[in-house]
Order: structure tokens, then sequence, then C-alpha cells
């Protein structure tokens, strides 16, 4: 195995684990202020891995591009490893909205979409 082919896989193996981890968050009748802060992380861990892993896949199997998220959440979905590209770049918005929000208020409306 080459050095690309390791790297996405070793990438998938840690999105499957942030993922569980942001369902468990998810998944909490209630959240107080610091566990509101760990779901926002734990997403923000997810969505992180889930575009860092699309873009090693894609070079692995040989597509070129620029290896933005947008960029690399689009190309993944023509080539057809997605079928819901705008959910995704709905939640990095979201995700760069929650970044720099500490109101609470960005969060409130998020929790909801989540559950």
């Amino acid at each position: 195995m080459d050095g690309q082919d390791i790297r996405w896989k070793q990438r998938f193996e840690h999105f499957d684990r942030a993922f569980l981890r942001l369902q468990e968050a998810v998944q909490q009748p209630e959240l107080n202020e610091l566990e509101r802060n760990g779901l926002m992380q734990r997403f923000e861990f997810t969505l992180e891995l889930a575009w860092k892993t699309l873009k090693d896949y894609l070079e692995y199997q040989g597509f070129s591009f620029r290896p933005s998220p947008k960029e690399t959440l689009q190309q993944a979905y023509e080539a057809g490893y997605l079928e819901n590209v705008q959910a995704l770049l709905d939640g990095y918005d979201l995700r760069n909205q929650l970044s720099h929000d500490y109101s609470d208020e960005k969060f409130l409306f998020a929790e909801k979409l989540f559950r």
C-alpha cells in the first residue's frame, strides 16, 4: 500500500469515530452550556474530518482540484460520492457562523437542526 491509500483510510477511521461521538452528543436530551460547547466542538471535528477524508480519497482516485472544503465537497458530489452536497455546504457555513457567535442564539437554532 502506498501512503495515499493509507492516509484516506486512516482519516475515514477517525471520521467514523468522530461521527459516532457527534451522534452521542446530539442524542442527549438537555445540554448545559459546557455540553453545548462540546457538541459544537464535535460538530466542527466531524465536519473537518469529513472534507479532509473526501479530499484524500479523491486525490487517491486521481482527481485534481483545489483542496478547499467547499471545492472538495463539490468535486465529491460531481464524482458521485455524495448525494446531498448542499447539506454539507450548509453545515460548513453553519460551522463558520457558530465559530464567530458567542450569544447562543445561533447555537440554539443549530441545535434544532440537529434534533
